[in-house]
């Protein structure tokens, strides 16, 4: 299918579901005039139709169809009946997704992307929307937990501009191993995807070094009135074939061994870990290093029992002694 069919024939599959259900034993050729296209174009979205459906994928779960002589019927719409509802979760996750998709080199279509994306936070900012009135609740936009927020959208424009133009930026960037908000003056070498995140690589001014920028912590970005000059020494880093070795934490800060909770995952994500151990419940064992301990102990608490510290000892003391503190201010304990 080619990608101007595919921006045609997709809005058509989505109308044709309901349409066919109001009209039970429509014949084929009133359906196809009435679409704008051939019969036979219409036989091939009816028959694609038949592989589209609700996960299992399985009898029950795809759409069903009949024919008898030239008419057709919708005998199971597989929920293609009705608009589309999606709870906080399943927004949240369907906005990471757009953004990947976004990100990724070669996508066909990324206007149509961006604007799927801006309809899902535009919808989950509005307390009058089924989104937003949903049971789970999803405050703001759909990227919580995502570290972004509409603002990011635009710096994130600015950078890739400037590094399309070769020139310096000037960011306010969130280091989340630091807990900490800084400038960075920086001269951009190229943009990459890493384990779904996309990352500016570029020379920092006050590090004197090169550096990673994960963009969904940019704050925000101002192109400088310079051009980007790296020093000639400046080598961008030679991207292993699981990508993991580019943001290897420093071997010199602290180590913590967690057990992360099912819903705890986003955790080993979000931030640069060691060692990512899945394990058969849902769960999973990780190695974190870290730089500030109270910074450290201020995140376990947030996670609560969701996380479990394996090691060290120390640690597990601390955020323990802080949770006493915190219940004992209340008059609880």
């Amino acid at each position: 299918m080619s990608a101007e069919g595919v921006a045609e024939r997709l809005p058509r599959l989505l109308t044709l579901v309901p349409w066919l259900l109001a009209r039970p034993g429509v014949p084929v050729a009133e359906a196809a005039a009435e679409f704008g296209i051939s019969e036979s174009q219409l036989r091939r979205d009816l028959e694609l139709l038949w592989m589209c459906g609700l996960p299992g994928y399985g009898p029950g779960d795809l759409v069903d169809l009949s024919f008898e002589g030239d008419t057709v019927t919708v005998v199971y719409d597989a929920g293609l009946s009705r608009p589309l509802r999606l709870s906080g979760p399943e927004a949240a996750t369907l906005a990471v997704a757009l953004r990947a998709l976004a990100d990724a080199p070669g996508v066909v279509d990324t206007d149509a992307v961006q604007r799927a994306l801006a309809k899902i936070e535009q919808a989950s900012g509005r307390t009058d929307d089924p989104l937003s009135a949903c049971s789970d609740g999803l405050s703001g936009t759909v990227a919580v937990g995502m570290g972004r927020t509409p603002g990011n959208a635009r710096a994130e424009a600015t950078v890739r501009d400037a590094v399309a133009r070769h020139r310096a930026l000037r960011l306010t960037y969130y280091s989340a191993s630091r807990d900490a908000v800084g400038r960075r003056d920086v001269d951009p070498m190229r943009l990459m995807m890493v384990d779904g995140s996309t990352y500016l690589e570029a020379w920092c001014r006050r590090a004197e070094g090169v550096r990673m920028f994960r963009l969904d912590r940019v704050d925000d970005a101002e192109t400088l009135d310079e051009p980007a000059r790296p020093p000639a020494d400046a080598e961008l880093r030679e991207v292993p074939a699981d990508a993991t070795g580019l943001l290897a934490p420093d071997e010199g800060r602290p180590l913590a061994a967690l057990r992360l909770a099912p819903e705890a995952r986003w955790v080993a994500e979000y931030y640069p870990m060691e060692d990512v151990v899945a394990d058969d419940d849902g769960s999973a064992r990780v190695r974190m290093r870290y730089d500030d301990r109270a910074w450290m102990v201020r995140l376990l608490l947030g996670l609560g029992d969701t996380v479990e510290v394996l090691w060290p000892p120390e640690l597990a003391a601390d955020r323990a002694a802080r949770a006493r503190e915190a219940l004992a201010a209340y008059g609880v304990g």
